[in-house]
């Protein structure tokens, strides 16, 4: 028996003996590494992501202190809702104020941090994408209304650039940034090199993107050989593929919830098939 299926079958817990890459910020990772290690895995954090202040809150404060201008604030990250709380706090206003505008959230994990502030999204797609917002909302019912998006300044510009099609005024401000963080490469290398990693996991496209430039990996197909490789939805899946690397596990819910489910499904199919 491999060592983790010794583990699993003394522990019992379906991902006992697994060896799990977090590659998640870690500022976000906690409850991940939680619920892997809750199921008997070992979560080894190796953040490809980390969230920094935007170079100047200029522009994200001004819009903050003309927000009952806007008609629409859509948040596309849980990211942008924290640091938007912040700059809220610190001008010491009230996040009451969003209760007068019609709020969207990209996911359940951004409406959960909404609704942590007493603000609850009137739009949530099932998808955790730009595009299942769109679905969701009118053209008709967009025109002439005047839009905040708080965000990354990396960020996909299909919401932006189809809302402003639609004849809706977009202002896009920086909430934060996302960069690479100083990771010692090395430990990560062999460990993946050996096989001894049962799975890489990947929480969005930058951090496959920057988990490539972290390794300095030309080939990730034979980084990754012996190592799954778990993505939390089809655009992370898109942006894995496109670099070369074979996806095995994908999740239905694009939350960190549902991924972890989506591994544990994986394992236990894998298992059937021994």
């Amino acid at each position: 028996m491999t060592r983790a299926n010794v583990k699993a079958s003394e522990d019992g817990r379906p991902l006992a003996g697994r060896r799990i890459v977090v590659t998640r910020a870690r500022a976000q990772a906690r409850s991940f590494v939680e619920a892997l290690e809750s199921l008997g895995a070992e979560a080894i954090e190796f953040p490809t992501i980390e969230i920094v202040p935007p170079e100047s809150y200029e522009a994200l404060d001004g819009a903050i202190n003309k927000i009952a201008e806007y008609d629409w604030i859509i948040f596309t990250s849980v990211n942008g809702v924290g640091c938007f709380a912040n700059r809220l706090a610190v001008g010491k206003k009230d996040p009451s104020a969003l209760r007068k505008l019609r709020v969207a959230a990209i996911g359940p994990e951004t409406a959960k941090a909404l609704d942590s502030l007493g603000v609850a999204p009137q739009v949530v797609p099932e998808e955790f994408r730009a595009e299942a917002i769109l679905a969701l909302l009118r053209p008709e019912e967009m025109r002439g209304r005047k839009v905040l998006i708080p965000r990354a300044a990396e960020a996909r510009d299909v919401l932006v650039q189809t809302l402003r099609q639609w004849g809706a005024a977009v202002d896009v401000v920086e909430a934060y940034r996302t960069t690479t963080p100083k990771n010692d490469t090395s430990g990560m290398r062999a460990l993946l090199l050996g096989g001894k990693a049962d799975v890489v996991t990947f929480t969005s496209s930058s951090t496959v993107k920057n988990f490539a430039a972290l390794l300095e990996a030309k080939n990730l197909k034979q980084l990754l050989t012996a190592t799954a490789v778990a993505c939390i939805g089809p655009i992370t899946q898109a942006t894995a593929e496109e670099m070369g690397i074979r996806v095995d596990v994908v999740s239905r819910d694009y939350t960190v919830a549902g991924l972890t489910q989506a591994i544990v499904d994986y394992f236990e199919k894998a298992k059937g098939k021994g």
